[in-house]
């Protein structure tokens, strides 16, 4: 655990005593800890079509950061924490490098723990251990050096009368977590459907999601220029297009083709705006 990779907000996390707790960092689609993991995961976002099915993350474990998939190194990681043997809670993430891009994006999936483990810090540490992903892929690419962060999450946007929604969305702001402007930038996540169910339908349907972003040690920063949101943006759909059919990916492509470029600041605004 390093308490430096905590966000401002989850910095009392760092008094979280760890004992009987263990962290089952998932490597091997094989392993018990993978049936425990993808399980929890699947009964809470599965049914939303809001989750990849295990096959897609059995290979997505086969990732080897030291060579590229789309022009990017790719490390996707999932974490299983227990209790004595008892599910805790669940994350998974990609860390993405692509050359040329300065920034080392971690894609923040999926962040579930049980309600008894709720407000005990567990959530703060799986906040920030996606940083050392990060710093693992940089070093498969010899580029272990001192490297920017950026830890970016695709959220619902607020809305007041969804309330387990703006939980979720004031924890991640008083993490130092901070919402991409949706009104500079309008940002969509591929179409998480089978690809059958896409045919039937006869159109994939991308869904309009908020940006999360957390510059690991730049929290209080308040803008970002169009590049680096486009750059941000332009990593994720190419970590999606290793398993996504290109026809699916058509829409997001060319919604990113509408981004800002250059210089232009965007804004980094409260997640619960």
């Amino acid at each position: 655990m390093i308490p430096a990779d905590l966000a401002p907000g989850d910095a009392k996390c760092a008094g979280l005593d760890w004992t009987g707790y263990e962290l089952h960092r998932i490597r091997d689609a094989h392993s018990p800890a993978f049936g425990v993991a993808f399980g929890a995961l699947w009964a809470e976002f599965g049914a939303k079509n809001e989750m990849e099915t295990a096959e897609v993350l059995e290979r997505r474990l086969r990732w080897d950061p030291a060579h590229l998939h789309q022009g990017c190194a790719l490390l996707y990681e999932l974490l299983l924490v227990t209790r004595d043997g008892a599910f805790v809670g669940v994350r998974d993430h990609t860390a993405i490098v692509r050359p040329g891009f300065g920034l080392a994006v971690v894609h923040m999936s999926h962040n579930l723990v049980a309600p008894a483990h709720r407000r005990s810090g567990i959530a703060g540490w799986l906040r920030a251990l996606p940083a050392q992903t990060a710093r693992a892929c940089l070093a498969a690419q010899q580029r272990d050096a001192p490297h920017p962060i950026a830890l970016v999450g695709e959220m619902e946007p607020a809305d007041p009368s969804d309330e387990p929604r703006m939980i979720r969305l004031t924890a991640y702001e008083k993490a130092g977590y901070r919402k991409v402007d949706p009104a500079a930038i309008r940002y969509l996540q591929p179409d998480f459907r089978p690809p059958d169910e896409i045919d039937a339908d006869g159109i994939a349907r991308p869904l309009p999601l908020d940006l999360m972003v957390r510059l690991v040690g730049d929290e209080a920063r308040a803008t970002l220029p169009a590049n680096a949101v486009r750059g941000i943006a332009e990593s994720l759909y190419r970590m999606y297009a290793v398993e996504f059919r290109p026809q699916d990916m058509e829409s997001v492509w060319r919604n990113l083709d509408s981004f800002p470029r250059g210089d232009t600041p965007i804004r980094l605004v409260p997640p619960t705006l």
